[in-house]
Order: C-alpha cells, then sequence, then structure tokens
C-alpha cells in the first residue's frame, strides 16, 4: 500500500498541536479571571483531540509519532490545564488541601492516557472491547471536572461553587478516570443512513442552542455522558456473557438479542411438575388412597383435585405431583387446626 503523502502526515499532528494550544491557553485565561474564555478553550481542544485520530486514519497518515505526541498533548489539555483552572478559580482561597486535589487529578489523568497506550498493544483482549474505553477518557473526565463551573457561569454562586463540593468533585471525576468501568466509544458509533437527515437537524439545533446558551448546554451535555455510564457497564457485562452477538449487525443483531433473552438460562427449566419427598411424599400416597376409596363408595365425595399421573415422568416415581394446592394435599395447616 502507497504510504500517505508527507504534507498529509502534518495534517493532523497540527491539529494536536493546535488542541494543545488551546488546552493551555485555558491556564492564561483563567490567571486573566476570564473564566468563560477558560472553558471555552478546554471545550475546544476536546473537539480537537477528536478530530485528529479520525483524519489522520482517513488519510492514512497514522504513526508512532502522532500516537505518542496526542498522549502528551492529551496530558497537557485535560490533565494539567483543568487542574490549574479549577485551582485558581475557587480551589486556591477555599481550602488548604486544594493544590493537593490539582495534584491527584492531573495525576489519574496521565495514569489513564498511560494505560490507554498499554492496552492499544494488547491482542489479547477480545474483539468487541474496542467499543469501551476503560474507564473515564482523559477528553471527557476534564470536561466532567469543569462542570461546577459551568454552574457557576450559568446560575451564580451556590453549593455547587463551594471549595469542599469542587474538590470532593474533582476526587470523584479523577477516580472515574484510574477505575475499571467501561464507557462507550464514539469512535465506533456508526449513524444509519436513514438517520442521517435528522441527526444533521439535531446538529444544527444543538449550535443554536450552544451560541445562545453555552454553559447551559455544556452542563446538559456532561450530565448526559454520566447518565450513559450505567448502560455502559451493562452492556459490556451483556457481550462478555454473549460474545457471538457482536459478530452480527443490524435488524439480525436485534433479532440474535431478542432470541438469546427469550431463552431461559442454564439450569431454569420451567416448573412442570413439583418434586416432594419424605413425610410429603407419604401424604400425598394417603392422599390418593382415600379419594379412590371415595370414588368407590357411592356415597362417597368426589374431590376436584386431579390425581397424581406417573406416566409422564416415570423415573421420578411417587416424587412427582400435579400443580395442586398444599391445603387440599394436607401440607398446610387450616386455621381451625392451628
Amino acid at each position: 500500500m502507497k504510504s500517505a503523502h508527507p504534507g498529509m502526515r502534518l495534517l493532523p499532528n497540527a491539529i494536536t498541536v493546535l488542541a494543545l494550544c488551546s488546552g493551555l491557553s485555558s491556564v492564561q485565561f483563567a490567571l486573566a479571571s476570564r473564566y468563560p474564555l477558560a472553558v471555552a478553550a478546554i471545550a475546544v481542544a476536546a473537539v480537537l483531540d477528536s478530530l485528529d485520530g479520525r483524519i489522520a486514519r482517513l488519510l492514512d497518515a497514522t504513526s508512532r509519532m502522532g500516537a505518542e505526541l496526542d498522549s502528551l498533548a492529551d496530558c497537557v489539555s485535560f490533565g494539567v490545564s483543568p487542574a490549574l483552572v479549577l485551582f485558581i478559580w475557587q480551589l486556591r482561597g477555599g481550602t488548604q488541601f486544594g493544590w493537593v486535589v490539582a495534584l491527584v487529578f492531573a495525576v489519574c489523568a496521565t495514569l489513564r492516557l498511560a494505560r490507554f497506550n498499554t492496552l492499544l498493544d494488547d491482542t489479547e483482549q477480545p474483539p468487541y472491547a474496542k467499543e469501551f474505553f476503560v474507564g473515564v477518557p482523559a477528553p471527557a473526565g476534564a470536561l466532567v471536572a469543569v462542570l461546577p463551573m459551568l454552574l457557576f457561569l450559568q446560575f451564580g454562586d451556590g453549593w455547587w461553587s463551594a471549595p469542599v463540593v469542587i474538590s470532593l468533585w474533582v476526587l470523584l471525576v479523577a477516580a472515574l478516570m484510574i477505575s475499571r468501568m467501561r464507557t462507550l466509544s464514539m469512535k465506533t458509533v456508526r449513524v444509519p443512513v436513514k438517520f442521517m437527515a435528522p441527526l444533521l437537524v439535531l446538529v444544527g439545533l444543538a449550535g443554536a442552542a450552544v451560541i445562545i446558551m453555552p454553559y447551559l448546554v455544556l452542563a446538559a451535555a456532561v450530565l448526559v455522558y454520566l447518565a450513559h455510564l450505567p448502560y455502559a457497564v451493562y452492556r459490556y457485562r451483556w457481550l462478555s456473557r454473549h460474545p457471538e452477538t457482536w459478530y452480527v449487525v443490524g435488524r439480525q443483531r436485534r433479532a440474535a438479542v431478542r432470541a438469546l433473552r427469550a431463552t431461559p438460562a442454564p439450569g431454569i427449566h420451567a416448573p412442570l411438575h413439583r418434586r416432594v419427598a419424605g413425610a410429603a411424599r407419604a401424604k400425598a400416597s394417603a392422599f390418593n388412597a382415600r379419594r379412590r376409596r371415595d370414588d368407590e363408595s357411592p356415597n362417597g365425595r368426589v374431590e376436584h383435585a386431579p390425581q397424581l399421573d406417573h406416566t409422564a415422568r416415570p423415573e421420578l416415581g411417587d416424587r412427582v405431583l400435579p400443580r395442586t394446592s398444599r391445603r387440599r394435599l394436607g401440607l398446610r395447616k387450616t386455621r381451625r387446626q392451628r
């Protein structure tokens, strides 16, 4: 296969460098107390980071240098910069552990990126694992971490802007980044052709909403991302139990999923018969004998309970009973007997 033109290889790396500059510029905006621009710079860096890899794969311009450059840029843009922005905003004067919180977030983001690089070379993972990230990605973690700042810019001061709340929130996001929890990867999402036009309309509406009320839209996007985490965990566990469905696409996958859900789990069978043993078996035999005597007697009373059928499961013998009331079998005492 013919290698990409050197100019083509430069384009993805240039986008990565722009993402690095945008993320680092957020610190400068925070130092000037221009917090809206600081949040916007982190968001722009996240958008550019999502584009450089896709463009490199489309142009067949992937390289080892590009992968390393992308990781280093993400470490600065989504690890160091958000930590410094939050520290300058509220953590610096609110609590004596503010700098410790900022350091923990930056270290966790670095560890997250280092683990991501090692997983790229792991060939023992199942094929469906490429649909998921291990832990919250660094760009998403940076945007989730600045959620209190988004709420502050939209609604003003509140409990969400308290230094203690921000510290606990940042530590929680740092823990999510280094956790083993699976999150969905947007790199493998495929949109059907019939949904392309409605999706473009939604993108246009989202762009208009970002222009009118940017902080509220970004906060809503962060909340939607957090809401998808339980579904991602469930989907990964389900695919680990049914890996054969990953190879099926489109409507066939949905049909296969419905068929698997309709199939009972191994070892679970429909309770066609009821098994009893010991004293219950003796009482059942006595009940059948008494019923036969009543049927043979001219003044006998006819019971409505069905007679035991041992022909359906002859190998179980007297252990098989039909579905009937325990009171009729004498297994449950009535109120008078109590």
